[in-house]
């Protein structure tokens, strides 16, 4: 343990001196300076280590050490590369950086696997440069094409295509069939929760991603003097939203875990402290395990969403721009995950994700699970996103006897 602990703090310290923020944290976004020294030091890792590395065309990284009996089999682990702006040093590339370790680990100890074993570093799953997320993963199975991001650009005016190709990389070749070889892939993660610290566990097998359904919300009601309108003649739209708002939080508390109700954002307008806001924006995030019972909820809380509205005299527009389904990991796969925690005497729990990653876009084509290890505070996204050595290192245990028990028995 002693040894896994320094092995993992050492990758994580140098791996995040890519993009090492002067605020604390990283910022290492798709197809920058950063993202490609990271991604080239990357490379001569693997390759130090005794691994075949290839790049696709977008630029997602491959290391393998190739199997000895089934060579059209492939395990396949990893994570995503980019980060967030001023992001934390483990969201994303701790899934790398395990991996590298489970690999060496398993090398050293067992030689060469019957699989295929393939540690990934995705180019992309953020979305923090350009309006476009999980470009890596959704390359992998042809589901990225040209005209999704040919049009679009960064905060600084520099289009998608532009960045690709002065990295060095370009769009995927259509012509060429996708890849037939991937038989699983597991990606270790950090919760990005409070759930396994609260409970003080140190590894949580994942059985399911949540679907969500966003919605962006406007009130139209009528602006007017704070000090001459009557309190009964006014069309008030932030008197409409709170009690929206207490609706829609008490309708989630009746229906209980897993479902979660978000409003995000309020933009009342005019926002100033002697005008009744007469229109007011408001988001709206809403997820669960299960598709059902979001369709249920958010079909109830818009019937009455628009009662409230009628009642308070107050137009209504609803736009729902979001509904992704959730999304069920391998069966097969999580029992192998779990046995492995039992085996070895992991401190585990079967859990949810209530974050997107990756393997949602690999779910539907390749059996997929994920593993995940606390996050102290929950906190992520942020330069104070921190897990103890001791979680790190137990992950890196749970996610080696898993890719030995994948790629290494019969």
């Amino acid at each position: 343990m002693v040894e896994i602990k320094k092995d993992v703090i050492a990758l994580v310290d140098w791996l995040s001196s890519f993009g090492k923020d002067p605020q604390g944290g990283v910022s290492r976004l798709l197809y920058t300076k950063e993202w490609k020294e990271a991604q080239e030091g990357l490379k001569a890792l693997m390759e130090k280590d005794g691994l075949t590395t290839t790049y696709d065309e977008i630029g997602n990284l491959f290391g393998r050490l190739e199997g000895s009996k089934y060579k059209n089999e492939t395990i396949m682990s990893g994570s995503h590369v980019d980060t967030v702006v001023n992001g934390g040093t483990l969201d994303g590339q701790y899934g790398i950086i395990a991996a590298l370790l489970a690999v060496r680990y398993l090398k050293e100890q067992y030689g060469q696997p019957l699989r295929n074993l393939e540690i990934v570093s995705l180019a992309e799953e953020e979305g923090s440069r350009f309006p476009y997320t999980f470009w890596g993963s959704k390359n992998i199975f042809g589901i990225a094409k040209k005209e999704d991001v040919q049009a679009i650009a960064d905060f600084n005016g520099v289009p998608f295509e532009k960045a690709m190709n002065d990295a060095g990389f370009g769009y995927r070749d259509e012509s060429k069939p996708l890849r037939d070889d991937l038989k699983t892939f597991v990606e270790i993660h950090i919760e990005q929760g409070s759930v396994l610290e609260k409970e003080k566990k140190s590894v949580g097998v994942v059985h399911s991603i949540v679907g969500q359904r966003r919605f962006t919300i406007q009130l139209n009601g009528e602006a007017n003097h704070a000090g001459t309108t009557p309190m009964h003649y006014r069309k008030d739209t932030v008197h409409t939203l709170s009690k929206i708002v207490v609706m829609i939080m008490e309708r989630a508390k009746q229906y209980g875990d897993p479902l979660v109700a978000t409003v995000g954002k309020v933009e009342p307008n005019p926002n100033t402290v002697n005008v009744v806001p007469g229109h007011t924006l408001f988001t709206l995030d809403v997820r669960h395990t299960e598709k059902d019972i979001i369709v249920k909820f958010t079909e109830e809380i818009v019937a009455e969403m628009k009662k409230i509205a009628a009642e308070m005299e107050v137009e209504i527009n609803i736009d729902l721009w979001m509904d992704e389904d959730p999304v069920p990991m391998d069966k097969h796969v999580v029992e192998i995950l779990e046995k492995q925690c039992k085996e070895h005497g992991l401190n585990y729990r079967l859990m949810h994700s209530g974050a997107g990653h990756d393997s949602q876009i690999f779910a539907p084509h390749v059996p997929t699970a994920m593993l995940f290890v606390p996050s102290i505070k929950g906190i992520s996204h942020n330069p104070k996103e921190n897990t103890s050595p001791e979680d790190l290192a137990e992950g890196v245990r749970a996610l080696t006897n898993a890719l030995y028990e994948l790629a290494y028995k019969e």
